[in-house]
């Protein structure tokens, strides 16, 4: 007998695990459009740096942050932070972390803000030259509702898997648009003004726990972080391996890279605002912001991306390259950021 139809009865107790179940996008680290595994170093500036993943360092301290290849079994990356100059002694409102945004129409099942709200579970793999209890929160876009919580590293040097269940806010605001909505923190040194009490939900922002480890606080410690899953439900499942090039497509919808060669013919005449379209491999949550990469080459004028002009799916980029050009083109890559 043919079946003509799945009844989500047949699936048994794993149903609601079918489809997008990590609501995070790149959590084994595997994507790094922008610096390919260079080291960068974090600033007090929100910078991304392995994709979807985000972080800060405003404090007297310096560290530095890379997608590493040490990894525990089943993974073969991940996000590491190595602190360069210490603060011991940080400031009520010094920061050092690290997370990831979660787009508002990813978790719009998770009707937070309502009698409805539902729970969710984080879970990763965490690795540190320290040991002690550390600290990270869940925030919303606002800010001003989060839910600190705490986990333990016990043995040094050595990837322990973590799980963190949190039952869903019924209060605040948390966006189901193309917004952002979920704030995802993990700590590597936060001041008082940042850490909150663990466990409960607070109507403040949080970026940590109050008493957890700094890392920034000691030279040369270390900090690995991978296989970080968000999910729906009160159970921590495995991790939600998504083919490569789902995950690079699901990464695209905010950065992208268009390698892309442009070129206008003028014979013995002028031109100036000539226009170009750029294909993009995937809409974009937004219209982006367009800049031209290093690393090409470009002959006869300047090109310069129209901000403005450029729609999700990647039309109506304007070059201004001047007059009296003969066959101006560039070869470069073309970047179209729209992070959340």
């Amino acid at each position: 007998m043919a079946l003509t139809q799945v009844d989500q009865g047949m699936l048994g107790t794993n149903a609601q695990y079918t489809g997008f179940k990590n609501r995070l996008i790149n959590g084994s680290m595997v994507l790094d459009q922008r610096n390919a595994g260079a080291s960068a170093s974090l600033t007090s500036s929100q910078t991304y740096f392995v994709d979807r993943f985000f972080g800060v360092e405003d404090t007297d301290g310096t560290m530095t942050i890379q997608r590493s290849t040490t990894a525990p079994t089943g993974f073969i990356n991940s996000l590491l932070m190595t602190t360069t100059s210490a603060d011991a002694s940080l400031g009520a409102t010094q920061i050092c972390y690290v997370g990831q945004k979660i787009e508002g129409l990813n978790v719009a099942d998770f009707a937070w803000g309502t009698a409805s709200a539902a729970t969710i579970t984080v879970s990763f793999w965490v690795r540190s030259s320290l040991t002690g209890t550390f600290g990270g929160a869940i925030a919303n876009n606002a800010f001003n509702r989060s839910y600190p919580f705490t986990y333990t590293i016990s043995s040094a040097n050595t990837f322990e898997y973590k799980t963190i269940t949190i039952a869903g806010d019924t209060s605040g605001t948390w966006p189901t648009d193309n917004g952002g909505s979920i704030q995802l923190f993990f700590g590597l040194g936060v001041g008082s003004t940042y850490s909150g009490t663990a466990g409960a939900w607070a109507g403040s922002g949080y970026i940590s726990a109050t008493g957890a480890t700094s890392v920034i606080g000691t030279n040369t410690a270390t900090f690995y972080i991978t296989g970080v899953q968000l999910e729906k439900g009160s159970t921590a499942t495995s991790f939600d391996y998504r083919p490569y090039g789902t995950e690079l497509v699901l990464c695209q919808r905010y950065y992208e890279v268009v390698n892309a060669t442009l070129g206008a013919y003028v014979d013995n005449g002028a031109i100036d605002n000539a226009r170009f379209y750029i294909a993009f491999k995937v809409t974009k949550r937004a219209n982006p912001t367009v800049t031209s990469g290093s690393g090409g080459s470009e002959s006869g004028g300047t090109w310069t991306p129209a901000y403005s002009g450029v729609d999700v799916n990647g039309t109506n980029c304007s070059s201004s390259i001047g007059s009296t050009i003969t066959r101006p083109y560039i070869n470069a890559p073309i970047i179209a950021s729209i992070e959340l």
